[in-house]
């Protein structure tokens, strides 16, 4: 393979790294502010788990961002997990992280984010080999005959 490619990130995976770690920063606001106001409020003790995940969602985003946007790449996968979350964050009333989210789905099933993926984490493309009969697949001994 072309070695100069290998060094180039697809300009789609640029924008999902930057999409990410801008939704990651917003949740990470978004969150504390939720939490904040739930605190200040009588029952905030009971809502605060429901509104500390977009925190915890925004801290996997910026930590996700940071591997995807590093100079020297990581073995990372794609994470379809990460953009269902920032979808899921429109019931927190995230519209900005819901957009991310799907656009990050259909970005990871480009073919030039795909081949970058399966370079930096060393994946050999298998070519697929002609099925063998069983027979013929096995020399005599491990096959049970004695020729």
């Amino acid at each position: 393979m072309n070695t100069s490619y290998s060094n180039q990130k697809p300009a789609l995976l640029t924008a999902i790294a930057v999409m990410t770690l801008t939704s990651g920063i917003i949740n990470l606001f978004w969150g504390f502010i939720a939490s904040a106001t739930a605190l200040g409020t009588i029952i905030g003790v009971i809502c605060l788990p429901i509104t500390i995940l977009p925190t915890i969602l925004g801290v996997f985003e910026i930590i996700y961002a940071a591997k995807l946007l590093s100079n020297q790449p990581q073995p990372v996968q794609p994470s379809p997990s990460i953009a269902i979350f920032q979808i899921s964050t429109f019931i927190y009333g995230n519209a900005f992280s819901m957009i991310v989210g799907i656009l990050n789905l259909i970005f990871f099933n480009d073919l030039t984010v795909k081949e970058y993926f399966r370079l930096i984490n060393g994946v050999q493309a298998h070519a697929i080999a002609p099925a063998l009969p069983a027979s013929s697949a096995l020399s005599p001994s491990e096959n049970g005959t004695d020729e």
